[in-house]
C-alpha cells in the first residue's frame, strides 16, 4: 500500500511539473479587448466581403467604412462607444506587458521555422512560407518595427499550441499580403493592413492607426483555453484525497 501511495504521489508531482513547464510564460491579459476581433485607433475599412467573429470598434476616430461588406458579424459594431474606449485602454496595458517581457533574439525571417513556446525578439519579423508553432504554452513575438506576412504564407499550430496563447507585439505596423493564414493576437502600435483572401485565427488590435481589410477575409476570435491553475487545483485535490485516505486508514488501525 505504501509503495502504491508513493507511486501515485510521484505521478501527481510529475503532472504538476509538466504543467508548470508547459505554462512557464504567463499569458498576456487582454482584458476587455479580448471581445474584439478588430480594434483600431483611427478607423476600420472593410473593402470587400468579410466574416467577423467578435466585436469591432475604433477610437478616437470612430469611422468604420464598408461595414455593409461584412457578411457575418457575430459580435457588435461598437464604433467609438464606451466599450471600445475601455478596450483601447486594455489594449495599451496588454501592449506594454508584451513589450516588457524578456525575450530571446532570433533572426528576422520566421518562414521555414518551427518554434516552441517562449518570447522571441527581432527588429522586424517577416514570414515567407510556413511558420510552425509546436507545443502547448505561450508564444510572444516582439517586433521592434514591422511584421510582414508574404503572399501564400501560413502560421500553423501543432501539438497543443493554440491561437489564444500567441501574441505579436509590433512596434509600428503589420502588413499581410494575399491568400495567407495568420494565427494569434496582433498588437500593433500603429496600423494593420490585410490583403485579399487572408484569414486570421486571432485578433487585429491597432492602438493608434487604422485597420484595413482587402476583402474575402475571415477574422475569428480564438477560444480561450483553461487557466493553468485548473490542472494545478486538480492535482492538489487528488493529493488531498491520497493524504486523507492515509489518515483514515491510520485512524481505523488505531481503533
Amino acid at each position: 500500500m505504501k509503495n502504491s501511495r508513493s507511486l501515485l504521489l510521484l505521478t501527481l508531482l510529475s503532472i504538476a511539473g509538466w504543467q508548470a513547464q508547459a505554462h512557464a510564460q504567463a499569458t498576456i491579459d487582454l482584458g476587455s479587448a479580448a471581445d474584439f476581433a478588430v480594434l483600431a485607433g483611427s478607423a476600420i475599412t472593410f473593402t470587400g466581403a468579410t466574416t467577423v467573429s467578435g466585436d469591432v470598434g475604433s477610437y478616437p476616430t470612430p469611422a468604420i467604412t464598408g461595414i455593409g461588406n461584412v457578411t457575418f458579424l457575430s459580435g457588435s459594431n461598437h464604433a467609438g462607444d464606451a466599450s471600445t474606449q475601455a478596450a483601447k485602454t486594455a489594449l495599451a496595458s496588454a501592449y506594454t506587458d508584451a513589450f516588457g517581457r524578456s525575450g530571446t533574439a532570433i533572426g528576422t525571417q520566421l518562414g521555414g521555422s518551427t518554434l516552441t513556446p517562449g518570447v522571441y525578439s527581432a527588429g522586424t519579423f517577416a514570414i515567407t512560407g510556413n511558420l510552425t508553432l509546436d507545443g502547448s504554452g505561450v508564444y510572444i513575438f516582439q517586433a521592434g518595427t514591422t511584421l510582414d506576412l508574404a503572399a501564400d504564407s501560413n502560421v500553423f499550430l501543432t501539438n497543443g499550441a493554440t491561437a489564444a496563447n500567441v501574441f505579436w507585439q509590433v512596434g509600428s505596423s503589420a502588413t499581410f499580403l494575399t491568400n495567407s493564414a495568420f494565427v494569434g493576437n496582433l498588437l500593433a502600435f500603429t496600423s494593420i493592413t490585410v490583403g485579399i483572401g487572408t484569414d486570421i485565427d486571432g485578433r487585429l488590435l491597432a492602438q493608434n492607426g487604422a485597420v484595413t481589410l482587402g476583402g474575402t477575409n475571415t477574422i475569428s476570435v480564438p477560444t480561450a483555453i483553461p487557466e493553468p491553475a485548473t490542472t494545478a487545483a486538480l492535482v492538489a485535490a487528488l493529493m488531498g484525497l491520497v493524504i486523507g485516505g492515509h489518515r483514515i486508514r491510520r485512524t481505523r488501525a488505531a481503533t
